[in-house]
């Protein structure tokens, strides 16, 4: 053998002796203290769940209609009253054939009275609309739905005369309504 074959025979001996040495102190327990919790732990009395409720049955009922009015059916008869009234027609229409103004694409009650403007002796309101324009109107604008016009305008409201359906004669009849302004 030659010197460099034994010096690395040498090298790999004290190799093998070293690691032999450390893999005992390695075996050692480290985790005393984790195993000691784990067994503190394990040794708790253990908890108790509620039991469930008991589930009570379900108690049908059957709806017996001898002794009791049919809830599907009008409490009071109308029929008979309204084929006694006579139809009664005044008149009043709406003018179906004027041209739509802005305003009467929205509901009364979604529009908002936010002020007036005076010019020349004409006062003109201020309505926030719900599609975030600001219009404005004066006294014989249209507005709303039900074919209202402006009669009025102050600085607290806007009075409006709508026109609507009377119901059940097919007729239509006038309703006042108003608009006041929001702080």
């Amino acid at each position: 053998m030659s010197t460099q074959q034994i010096h690395k025979l040498s090298w790999r001996i004290s190799l093998l002796v070293a690691v032999a040495l450390i893999l005992p102190a390695c075996s050692g327990d480290r985790h005393d203290d984790l195993v000691t919790f784990v067994e503190k732990v394990k040794a708790r009395p253990k908890g108790k769940i509620k039991p469930l409720p008991e589930v009570k049955p379900f108690e049908t009922f059957v709806y017996d209609d001898t002794d009791r009015r049919d809830p599907f059916t009008p409490f009071v008869e109308d029929v008979h009253i309204e084929q006694d009234k006579q139809v009664v027609d005044s008149g009043l229409r709406p003018d179906m054939n004027r041209k739509r103004e802005a305003l009467e694409a929205f509901s009364l009650d979604s529009l908002k009275y936010v002020g007036t403007l005076e010019k020349k002796g004409t006062t003109w309101a201020l309505i926030a609309a719900p599609d975030n324009t600001v219009y404005r109107a004066q006294v014989g604008n249209h507005i709303g739905r039900n074919y209202g016009e402006i009669l009025e305008i102050s600085e607290t409201q806007i009075k409006i005369k709508e026109i609507i359906p009377n119901g059940a004669t097919g007729g239509w009849i006038d309703r006042m309504s108003s608009i006041s302004i929001r702080e």
